[in-house]
């Protein structure tokens, strides 16, 4: 399998409670190479714009707000099957539902407040990295 390369988000809950140095040690632990790294203040259109996907659910508005409430890191990941590999390392998206020792089971709050985003597909992952990383 060829490398990969993947993006994740470390999420306004986790930069708060001063988790961002914890969640990478954990993902270069897991054998992820953090290429590319950045801290950034979404405003209100770039997270509208990111997460697109999402405009007309009921809880998009609520997603803009939090993910405009504080920094957050973006980080380029590489590893061979990146996407598939960081999606199970970081656990269902509900941190109720995520197995043990996943990021989200052992950090996210709720789930809106679930510490990380992770693309979930390759093309995602494109996507995603050039939205952050040009």
């Amino acid at each position: 399998m060829a490398t990969q390369r993947t993006l994740l988000i470390v999420k306004p809950d986790a930069f708060k409670r001063g988790l961002t140095g914890y969640i990478i040690w954990r993902l270069e632990r897991a054998g992820f190479s953090v290429v590319d790294m950045r801290l950034e203040r979404l405003g209100k259109e770039k997270a509208r714009e990111f997460y697109a996907v999402h405009k007309g659910k009921p809880f998009y508005d609520d997603l803009v707000d939090f993910m405009t409430s504080t920094p957050v890191v973006a980080m380029v990941l590489e590893k061979e099957n990146a996407v598939a590999d960081l999606r199970t390392f970081i656990g269902a998206t509900d941190p109720a539902k995520a197995d043990c020792g996943t990021i989200r089971q052992e950090m996210a709050l709720n789930i809106q407040e679930n510490s990380v985003h992770a693309s979930d597909s390759p093309e995602n992952a494109a996507r995603e990295v050039g939205f952050f990383f040009g």
